[in-house]
């Protein structure tokens, strides 16, 4: 079997924001904002994966972000590479790779604050391919 073209080095998880001191309605957008920072000179490709939820809030007609969870992963490639080099493929793979880490957070998060968790749906992420490569730069 060939080795993978990448691998997950490391995350962690940066910023972290809840609030649900007036939250009125069960009904949740969810928002999720992918970037990334190829280094050229170690060929490590981090993935800035950030994610809100969004609710009405009790007496505002406003919709207020509720949740905000920023995450950074750091991904490696068997080779180094140039950033035109990247396959295509990596850029749905990544945030793939890195979103049951989120999902499982939230979910625990959640859970730990004393409210009903918040249980993310499996989603299909490859729309975010296209989304996280306009987001992508190099240095």
């Amino acid at each position: 079997m060939e080795k993978a073209s990448f691998s997950l080095k490391d995350y962690k998880f940066i910023k972290v924001e809840l609030d649900f001191s007036n939250l009125n309605s069960s009904s949740i957008e969810l928002i999720i904002e992918p970037e990334g920072v190829f280094h050229n000179s170690t060929g490590v490709y981090d993935l800035a994966f950030t994610f809100k939820a969004n609710a009405e809030m009790k007496n505002e007609t406003k919709v207020n972000q509720i949740i905000f969870v920023k995450c950074i992963a750091s991904f490696e490639f068997n080779k180094i590479l140039k950033f035109e080099d990247i396959p295509e493929y990596f850029y749905t793979n990544s945030i793939a790779i890195l979103f049951p880490y989120i999902r499982a957070f939230v979910s625990t998060l959640t859970l730990q604050a004393n409210i009903p968790p918040i249980i993310l749906p499996t989603m299909n992420l490859i729309s975010l391919q296209e989304k996280l490569k306009a987001n992508t730069k190099e240095i």
